[in-house]
């Protein structure tokens, strides 16, 4: 990951709990194009992140939830009509700590995420979208979202997963 993706990811590492110091950080990133079959390479690049981190019981879980924000972010917050200008920019991180780890997305929009009413009787639950953000809330231990700032335009959107402590055998 480039400048860029540091300037990007300072606001939510700023935004979270502070981490032990001694936990191993590491993260990963890659970009999606602006069409729907890259939700199945966002969940391909995730579950080789998590064998590599060796956390493939919480593969489910993020998975789910890797998903529900770039589906959101190709959905929601790219441009009509580019007319021939490059694709804008959606990016996936995925950052790991010894005791969390957070996906986050980056889309090009400034608006808010907003989570569908889910006052009774408003919320379908047999309808094919609008249940997307509730479920990021049921599966993960927290989200956001955060603008961003400096030259790049657009916002982030994450979500953390608390993790198991690791055993060590004695």
């Amino acid at each position: 990951m480039g400048t860029e993706g540091s300037t990007m990811l300072e606001p939510l590492r700023q935004g979270l709990p502070p981490v032990d110091p001694t936990s191993v950080s590491s993260s990963v990133s890659c970009s999606l194009a602006a069409r729907y079959e890259s939700v199945k390479g966002a969940r391909e690049f995730t579950k080789s992140a998590l064998q590599r981190w060796e956390l493939n019981e919480q593969f489910d879980d993020v998975a789910l939830v890797v998903s529900e924000l770039v589906t959101n972010a190709l959905r929601h917050a790219l441009p009509r009509g580019s007319n021939g200008a490059p694709d804008p920019p959606v990016r996936l991180h995925l950052m790991h700590w010894t005791s969390r780890l957070v996906c986050a997305v980056r889309d090009p929009s400034d608006e808010c995420p907003v989570a569908r009413d889910t006052s009774p009787g408003d919320l379908d639950f047999a309808a094919e979208c609008g249940r997307g953000l509730h479920l990021v809330e049921a599966v993960s231990d927290s989200w956001g979202w955060h603008p961003l700032a400096g030259t790049l335009r657009g916002k982030v959107v994450w979500a953390l997963f608390r993790l198991p402590p690791t055993r060590f055998p004695l």
